[in-house]
């Protein structure tokens, strides 16, 4: 059992299980009846998306490594709040009963929010599977 993190809208892999959303944004011209017919997410999660300010400090533009730190370290904070880390505690929990996935848009998964989210999900004691 274990969470992986996955690119939304890409082909599930075998035994991936519930696909959770974790982007603050719908797919674009999608019917919510076909988010998980077509790869999309099961359940939409966008509580562990960064927060639309922090998204739009980076969306649409190469960011620099020291840019990507700040990011990474901002949606950090994010997911330190009380709800935030209790979510990603229960998260990590499942992982040991269940597997799913979580995951974002983003072509570049190093420049991706999911990369930090794996991180947390890991240092919070989560099952983790290579994506």
């Amino acid at each position: 059992m274990a969470i992986r993190v996955v690119r939304l809208g890409t082909s599930r892999a075998p035994g991936e299980g519930v696909r959770l959303g974790t982007v603050r944004r719908l797919p674009r011209g999608v019917k919510k009846a076909d988010y998980a017919r077509r790869d999309f997410f099961d359940a939409w999660f966008p509580e562990l998306a960064p927060s639309e300010k922090l998204v739009k400090s980076v969306q649409g533009r190469d960011v620099t490594d020291a840019q990507w730190r700040k990011f990474a370290a901002a949606y950090r904070r994010e997911m330190g709040v009380a709800a935030a880390s209790r979510t990603l505690e229960v998260l990590a929990r499942l992982s040991h009963q269940a597997d799913f996935s979580v995951g974002c848009y983003c072509e570049n998964a190093a420049r991706c929010h999911r990369s930090v989210l794996a991180t947390i999900l890991a240092e919070h004691g989560a099952a983790m599977r290579e994506e």
